[in-house]
């Protein structure tokens, strides 16, 4: 595809003011709706191809998702696009204060490939209702999802309005390389550095969704079983291979035993022999399954440890007696394995959570009001879960995005609609009436008039 004749045809057909109209986002949306739906079969077949993600999987993580965001958007965009009335300083009397919304035009949207339908078009989403144009940038490790994403797209949007570029490292540079209005990244950190180095070029603002390592702190108050149960639910979601998924375990030592005899009971409950487990999702290529593995110290694996390099399954893993020096707390994991480290007073958690780069996520298991609110005040995280893991993600009703490192900007819901918008801040003045205390030559009851307005 010729990525540039591509960009200058949808700035072309932005241009013309066809993206506009509150009709036209809405036909957009349902036709994607529509899409979906009739493509249900093909995505969930693509997905278990990338990564073999069972079809009840797939749905709830991906297609359930999306059309629950469509939905969403859909029901509240005519409200999002009026403009928002501000309350004018009296200074500025008589006047009107609002402001507009306006989409940015041509927009890039790079997804990552470990829930490759959903972080695809869920940005499109917003970038659609807002009125933009988009370029999709799928990932070259999932090749069957983005074929079926390049399949339905072209069925029912023209590609001057959304289009998808398929391949590697060499279209991604090629992308890059134009200037686009926005750029929208989901990935990892060192891959989100280019991209933000390259958007500098171009002064062009960026969203980008990261990742980290996301703790699940556990202390003495916490409900173990259920704590265990939950823990074991959003560590081994899609394998690990999950931005928000539990990175390491901190858990109080008073609890660290009981705590991990759940933790292995719900996963033999959840998973059985995982590597015989046909809806148990693998490693999305060799490159990450050897990782991954390599992560592993077997002197300090108290469950799992093995892995399949055939299938590229590796076992749910957990490492115990493990020491913040040790390789596998070097970096983000995305995979299976949870190492665990231990405090004796949840202060010491906080101050380890807090002597790393700020995470994308932070779990905290407690009955402790008080614990909840030190690590609510006191952590600086991008989201995360109260007696829960992951699930903070999965709503329309609040924005998802990292802090520091982990990521800038927000999206889903009302977020991703300003997300890919442009407010412009109008003032609109009377033009009878023109108070002149602003205008020179300035006086000293000008003076106290401007002092008593502006104070």
């Amino acid at each position: 595809m010729d990525i540039q004749a591509l960009s200058a045809a949808q700035r072309a057909y932005f241009n013309t003011g066809a993206t506009l109209s509150l009709s036209a986002r809405r036909n957009a949306l349902r036709r994607l709706r529509e899409a979906i739906k009739a493509h249900e079969g093909d995505i969930c077949a693509a997905l278990r191809a990338d990564l073999n993600k069972s079809s009840t999987e797939s749905y709830m993580c991906e297609i359930g998702l999306t059309l629950s965001e469509l939905s969403f958007v859909e029901k509240r965009l005519g409200r999002w696009m009026g403009d928002r009335p501000h309350l004018t300083p009296l200074a500025q009397f008589p006047a009107r204060s609002f402001t507009v919304q306006e989409p940015y035009g041509v927009v890039l949207i790079m997804s990552p490939w470990n829930y490759p339908f959903l972080l695809t078009i869920s940005p499109l989403i917003g970038a659609i209702a807002a009125g933009n144009c988009c370029v999709v940038k799928p990932s070259a490790y999932s090749p069957a999802t983005s074929a079926v994403i390049r399949k339905l797209l072209e069925g029912c949007f023209p590609r001057e309005l959304a289009a998808v570029v398929e391949g590697g490292r060499a279209e991604n540079q090629a992308l890059l390389d134009q200037k686009f209005d926005y750029i929208f990244f989901t990935g990892g950190v060192e891959v989100g550095r280019a991209v933000m180095a390259k958007a500098a070029g171009n002064l062009t603002p960026v969203t980008l969704e990261l990742g980290g390592k996301s703790p699940c702190i556990v202390d003495a108050t916490a409900r173990l079983d259920l704590a265990a149960k939950r823990l074991v639910f959003g560590k081994l979601l899609n394998c690990g291979q999950t931005c928000v998924a539990p990175d390491y375990l901190l858990v109080d030592r008073r609890v660290k035993d009981r705590l991990l005899a759940h933790v292995r009971k719900w996963t033999a409950l959840q998973y059985g022999s995982a590597l015989d487990n046909q809806g148990y999702v693998r490693m999305v290529n060799r490159k990450h399954f050897d990782r991954v593995m390599g992560l592993i110290d077997p002197d300090k694996v108290v469950l799992g440890g093995r892995g399949d390099p055939d299938t590229l399954k590796i076992q749910p893993t957990v490492l115990d007696n493990v020491s913040p020096q040790d390789p596998v707390m070097a970096e983000e994991i995305f995979g299976p394995v949870l190492p665990v480290l231990t405090f004796d007073q949840i202060g010491e958690a906080l101050d380890f959570v807090r002597a790393r780069p700020r995470p994308l996520a932070l779990y905290l298991f407690s009955r402790d009001k008080e614990a909840q609110r030190l690590f609510l005040r006191r952590a600086s995280f991008g989201g995360g879960c109260i007696n829960d893991t992951v699930i903070h993600l999965a709503t329309s009703r609040m924005g998802f995005g990292g802090v520091g490192g982990s990521g800038m900007g927000s999206y889903h819901g009302r977020d991703s609609f300003d997300t890919f918008s442009h407010r412009k801040s109008i003032v609109k003045k009377s033009s009878p009436i023109d108070l002149p205390i602003r205008y020179a030559p300035y006086t000293p009851v000008k003076d106290r008039l401007i002092r008593l307005f502006l104070r």
